[in-house]
Formats: structure tokens, sequence, C-alpha cells
């Protein structure tokens, strides 16, 4: 699982979002490869066939290692196990990389002796292996992501599905916490308990080739917060009020107000989750005079009040960023 959803969603970046959306971002790449001692394919615990794309060794340098789970309970122990990995991280660590274990991968960099004072954590089955046998590592099963030293070089996260927590975090440490909330939102992780809304965008309208309406969408784009949008865009293209409200839905897929308000909301989530402006000020800037008003359309289209929309985006957004050297 953590294999193939750490390369679907880091490989994302830059690409999926302005499929979906229309929207153009320009944010550095990521190109993750799947890296093991040997170049042959094998089978993983579960029985899911694995083909590595490169293989370790001194001319391998990565910029982040990413070391995902191991079987657990280990048969017979993680003594002597790893030999040709452990040189190899130790060595990345060396040179300056970052390296990370998500859920019980964290055995291997404990048995490297590289989280040795450290905080670190693990899948929560892993305690009773850190009690007996790493006992100089500080284990934090209640954690998720920990900063396991190195200078924030060392990142250990918790349970199975504790590498989406670690997929938004890389992201938004080197390619920005914009980008880190863009794929937040694509694939819907992090905080789920209030569904799907909080992680939705507007989609990008259909293609058409209907003229009128097509000058009405590039007008609304810069003039979304002026009053009446509808009824000037009406007046622009001089067609009677019922035929531009059926040709818009016709060629757009939404109505005039729909169309709008999903303009003016999206405005508002960029605001919320880039600036400190208050919630008042938003509401004005994108075209609402009543702040009320304001917040019951924006919970109807986000699923949240917009107060609960910054605290949940800016967790995600509060991820420092950092350039890959």
């Amino acid at each position: 699982m953590a294999v193939f959803g750490l390369f679907e969603v880091l490989g994302s970046v830059g690409n999926i979002w302005p499929l979906l959306t229309g929207e153009v971002t320009e944010v550095r790449s990521i190109k993750p490869q799947i890296v093991a001692r040997q170049s042959q394919g094998f089978t993983s615990a579960i029985g899911i066939p694995i083909t590595p794309h490169a293989v370790i060794g001194p001319d391998h340098r990565p910029d982040v290692i990413i070391v995902c789970d191991i079987e657990l309970p280990l048969k017979g122990g993680p003594e002597g196990r790893w030999r040709g990995e452990i040189l190899w991280v130790r060595e990345q660590v060396k040179r300056g990389a970052v390296v990370c274990s998500t859920c019980s991968g964290s055995v291997l960099l404990a048995e490297a002796g590289l989280l040795d004072g450290q905080n670190a954590t693990s899948h929560w089955s892993a305690s009773e292996l850190f009690r007996d046998r790493y006992t100089a590592v500080k284990f934090r099963p209640e954690r998720i992501l920990c900063d396991s030293g190195h200078d924030g070089r060392l990142i250990t996260t918790g349970g199975a599905s504790s590498w989406q927590d670690l997929a938004l975090y890389l992201i938004g440490r080197y390619c920005g916490p914009a980008e880190a909330v863009r794929a937040s939102k694509i694939f819907v992780i992090g905080d789920r308990s209030d569904g799907q809304l909080p992680f939705a965008a507007m989609t990008r309208p259909r293609q058409h080739e209907d003229m009128a309406i097509a000058q009405c969408q590039v007008w609304i784009a810069d003039h979304y917060a002026e009053p009446a949008p509808v009824t000037r865009m009406v007046q622009q293209t001089g067609l009677p009020e019922r035929s531009f409200k059926r040709r818009f839905k016709i060629a757009t897929g939404y109505t005039p107000v729909d169309y709008v308000q999903a303009l003016r909301i999206e405005e508002a989530k960029q605001m919320l989750e880039t600036t400190d402006k208050g919630i008042e000020d938003i509401a004005a800037e994108v075209g609402y005079e009543d702040p009320s008003f304001f917040r019951r359309i924006f919970k109807r289209q986000a699923g949240l009040s917009p107060a609960q929309y910054r605290r949940r985006f800016g967790v995600i957004a509060a991820v420092h960023g950092e350039n890959i050297s």
C-alpha cells in the first residue's frame, strides 16, 4: 500500500491538479522510484508483485529515501537482516539525504542505530520490539509523524496509512504548502472525518463552442466579486434571461448562479489557505456583503465553516518549505 500509494501521490505533483481543475500551477516535480537490493521483481509479504526501477548502491544517490513497512511480527527477529540496505542508508544519511520510514519500516532504521536517542514512531504493534531491543530509542507510538533527528533529515511515521501524512509532509517541504493542499484534495487524504466536500474543488468547465457564453466566462473570471454579476452577463449577451440561463447550463454544466458561487468560494478557499485575512474581509473581497450569508454558502459548498476550513488546511500548509540541493 505504501509503496504504490507513495509512488502515485508523489508522482502526481504538478500534473493532476491542472488536468482536473484547469488551474495552471508551476511547482517542482518529484520523480519517485522503487529501489531494492536486486533488480529482479519479487513478491511482497501479502502477495503483490513489485518490480524495482533501480538497485541500491554507491552510484544511486537520491535526495529522499523512504523505507516502507516490513512484515510484522518478524520471524526469527531482526538480527542480521537488511545488511546491504542498512549500509546504504547510513551512507546516504552521511552525505545529507533525508531518510524516512512508513509504519514498521522504522525497525530497519532502529536496527541501523539511526534512531538512538531520538523520538521515533512506528506501527503500534512494534511497541514491544522497540521496548525490548531498541532501548535507546524514545518510542512514541501515539505519534503519526516524528522528526527523528539529524537536523530534520530522519522522519518516521506511524501505522499503515501514515504514508499519506508523510506524502503531504514531503510535498509541502519540497514543493510548497499550496501543492500539499492540492494533493490532499486530489487524493482525499488528511483528516476525512467531515467527508469529501472539504477536499473538493471547482472542476474544469466542459468544453463548448457557444461563443456568447465563452465570452461571459472570460468576463466573470475577473468580475465575479462585482454586484449582480449574472445580470451583467445577461446584459452583455443581449439574450433573453431564460435563454441565457439555459445556454449557460448546457455549455458549462453549471447554472449561472452556481458558477459565480463556485468561483467566489474557490477564491475564498485560496485566501483562507494562504493569507491571514479576516473572514469578513475575505467575504467582502469575493463579493459577499453579508458575512453570515457567505458563511452559509461556504459551508454548503465546502462542508466546513470558513474558520474550520482554515484550521484544516492550515495544518497541511504549516509544513515548512525547503529546496532539494
